[in-house]
């Protein structure tokens, strides 16, 4: 059974920052890309960023980019986001999710999500 345990949200003013984490179980993780999306209020869920298991690639959101930093332990079986410099709209519900075709960027899998609310 896949599961993936988010941590690290929270509220957070405009400027600040926040890590969340993500432990996977019961996926190969050190062969799959780990990402993050999020789920704004009102809004479909959206792409925040992915890092390839091999090669060193990541991908990012245009709204996040030099803001958000993906990274992953492959021996700790954990991703990351760091997200610098907040803003109130990524307020959102942040979903961690396991991708097994880099080309698509489609989740096969998705954590139970944590809340991040930046105030202004």
């Amino acid at each position: 059974q896949v599961q993936l345990v988010e941590s690290g949200g929270g509220l957070v003013q405009a400027g600040g920052s926040l890590r969340l984490s993500c432990v996977a179980s019961g996926v190969s993780f050190n062969t799959n890309t780990i990402g993050w999306f999020r789920q704004r209020p009102g809004k479909e869920p959206e792409f925040v960023g992915a890092a390839r298991w091999i090669g060193g690639d990541k991908a990012y959101a245009d709204s996040v980019k030099g803001r958000f930093t993906v990274a992953r332990d492959n021996a700790r079986r954990t991703g990351y986001l760091q997200m610098d410099y907040l803003r109130p709209e990524d307020t959102a519900i942040y979903y961690c999710v396991i991708i097994v075709n880099w080309a698509t960027q489609k989740p096969d899998y998705w954590g139970q999500g944590t809340q991040v609310t930046v105030s202004s």
